[in-house]
């Protein structure tokens, strides 16, 4: 498999409150870990910084002004609860949806297998209208509509395997069956949706886990309820909104996996790229804030991606 990582300093510039989990030494522990020796064949290119055009993809333009109304010129601004702006902060989050795109474009014309973006702030959380959970715009969001509408893509699946239940894409997609959306996540949790009954136009699929459970159960879930919907939507292109937040140290929440479980889920998903997407799978940093868990997780989750 051909992956190539994208990555870019200006990520490192979003700077939110001391003690929030959503810092920049999160990118600094991934990249402590990609300095093993079995990482020296990944391609690491830097993301390009997105325009605005791009946001009104998935947001409207109302949205997008909101955002780069709040960011400040000096300090940190807080616009939603735990959602925070700094002045590089729109810069950063343009530049994981320029990544984003990059990705994108790269598995379409062959330069790629998969890819991974290795961004900040996250992006699953972001609705159309509403920025919260960390989130300023959707990335996953985005990149579905940009392979849609530059690479013709005709069913694209969108996997979130963030230990918090991706709000922001099901709002996007909840009424276009050209995307399916399947999530698994701790229930409940933040931000309070992804229920089984919540199924949009059919494309909706959860998996909610209670607290205190494990691999047995994630992979039950990922087994009964993601991968068959999977395989029977065909898609020809997925997106991986990849959390590691349910890792066993996370402080966010009580979901208990191990990096091999991750492994696990991306090889299933390979799988299934292999399959009916002519490999084609992009897969996007989302959650994960113990910097030990982050690092384990997400390392063995690039790995599988180059190995295949």
């Amino acid at each position: 498999m051909t992956t190539i990582l994208f990555e870019n300093p200006i990520f490192l510039e979003h700077k939110v409150p001391e003690g929030h989990p959503e810092r920049p030494d999160r990118l600094k522990a991934l990249n402590q870990a990609l300095e093993h020796e079995r990482f020296q064949p990944l391609t690491r290119l830097k993301a390009p910084q997105g325009n605005e055009d791009f946001v009104l993809l998935a947001h409207p333009e109302e949205h997008l002004r909101m955002v780069m109304s709040v960011i400040p010129e000096e300090g940190i601004h807080s616009f939603e609860a735990d959602t925070h702006a700094s002045p590089a902060s729109l810069q950063a989050a343009l530049t994981g949806i320029g990544g984003a795109i990059a990705a994108v474009d790269a598995v379409f014309t062959g330069k790629a297998d998969n890819a991974f973006v290795a961004s900040r702030p996250p992006g699953h959380h972001a609705e159309k209208n509403k920025a919260m959970g960390f989130c300023f715009f959707n990335n996953a969001a985005i990149a579905a509509r940009h392979a849609q509408r530059a690479h013709g893509a005709e069913r694209i699946a969108i996997v979130d395997w963030d230990v918090h239940h991706g709000n922001g894409t099901q709002d996007i997609f909840w009424d276009d069956p050209s995307v399916l959306f399947c999530s698994t996540h701790q229930m409940p949790l933040y931000p309070g949706t992804g229920a089984k009954d919540e199924t949009g136009a059919g494309n909706i699929v959860n998996a909610p886990l209670s607290a205190d459970t494990g691999s047995d159960h994630f992979r039950e879930a990922f087994t009964s309820r993601v991968l068959p919907a999977l395989k029977d939507f065909r898609p020809d292109f997925i997106i991986i909104s990849a959390g590691f937040d349910a890792h066993h140290r996370d402080p966010l929440a009580q979901i208990n996996l191990v990096a091999d479980d991750f492994d696990w889920a991306t090889g299933r998903l390979l799988d299934i790229a292999g399959k009916t997407a002519n490999n084609r799978v992009v897969s996007l940093l989302e959650g994960g804030y113990d910097l030990q868990g982050l690092a384990e997780s997400a390392g063995t989750h690039i790995y599988r991606l180059m190995r295949g």
